[in-house]
């Protein structure tokens, strides 16, 4: 068994199809199914089922691409750490976006990124603030944005603003015109969160739980299907500004203060402490701290910065 019948494993598996894979890896699909058949034998089980459409894996053939696929993003990842050590950062590094700011940063991360590192291949990843930290812990993310993280050990990071959260209304809502409206108010409506253990959710609970006020409100991990039940009517939501920005540009939501007390939460910068490219992942976080500083200070983000960070600023880093 070697590196390259791995490879083509996970292409067939991948791919559904002997022919279709033969002409992603460019190779004659004789050969292929040689390859398939030689692993097979030294394996001695069988690893795929033929029918009319193409091949799906068996039991044995399902638990050997789960290995291979490890297998070679290991060896991936070494080529990187390799790669990383040049003159230059380059090589692969996974960098993690909440939610809440995907749609709003990815596109001048990738652009700054292209423009001042182009050696290193970013792969963007959104997802819930929650899990983004547990990817960054488990080594599956290299860098991340995340809200109100904990202390970490060993982790580099710097934190680089505050941003308030605003309820969001539909156009004509009795709450549209109104300069602003306390958090006991908010939750006399129907409100829509994202569920526990969301960090915005844990946030809301923690504000509301020291004013003795009871934050209920119904589940959505969904940042689209919250929008749609804002611009429906069916339901309020507590997010940042940043987070709508294009509805309201649309006239399709309307943003309120929220006061008395005014929730907020911190975003820092995180480098994970198991980097396989930790140059790389150090460069993609200074990018990405300067690219948000740069939108706060122009005002596409709304948000207060750390007086200690500015436009070129670079990372200050906690322990490694």
């Amino acid at each position: 068994m070697d590196l390259r019948q791995l490879k083509y494993f996970v292409q067939i598996t991948e791919s559904g199809n002997f022919s279709r894979a033969a002409e992603m890896l460019r190779i004659a699909q004789p050969s292929l199914s040689q390859q398939v058949k030689n692993l097979e034998e030294e394996l001695g089980v069988e690893l795929f089922l033929r029918h009319a459409r193409g091949v799906t894996p068996t039991e044995m053939g399902q638990q050997l691409y789960d290995h291979a696929r490890r297998i070679l993003e290991e060896v991936e990842r070494v080529r990187d750490v390799v790669r990383s050590q040049s003159v230059y950062p380059s090589g692969r590094v996974a960098v993690g976006l909440p939610t809440s700011a995907c749609r709003g940063l990815s596109i001048p991360l990738i652009t700054t990124m292209a423009e001042r590192q182009p050696r290193i291949t970013l792969r963007v990843v959104e997802a819930m603030t929650g899990y983004l930290d547990e990817f960054l812990q488990m080594g599956r993310l290299d860098v991340a944005l995340l809200y109100d993280r904990r202390a970490f050990e060993n982790v580099a990071w710097t934190e680089m603003m505050v941003e308030e959260l605003m309820l969001f209304v539909p156009p004509g809502h009795a709450l549209a015109a109104g300069d602003g409206v306390t958090l006991r108010a908010v939750f006399e409506h129907p409100i829509v969160l994202p569920g526990a253990p969301n960090v915005l959710r844990t946030v809301i609970e923690q504000f509301a739980a020291r004013h003795d006020i009871k934050a209920v409100a119904m589940d959505c991990d969904s940042l689209p299907a919250i929008a749609q039940l804002v611009q429906q009517g069916r339901a309020l939501a507590v997010m940042p500004h940043f987070a709508f920005v294009d509805e309201m540009r649309r006239g399709e939501m309307v943003a309120v203060p929220i006061l008395d007390p005014t929730p907020s939460w911190r975003l820092s910068v995180v480098v994970s402490p198991r980097t396989m490219n930790p140059r790389g992942s150090d460069a993609v976080a200074k990018v990405m701290a300067d690219v948000i500083a740069g939108m706060v200070e122009t005002g596409a983000w709304r948000a207060r910065l750390r007086a200690d960070k500015g436009r070129g600023e670079a990372m200050r880093a906690g322990p490694r």
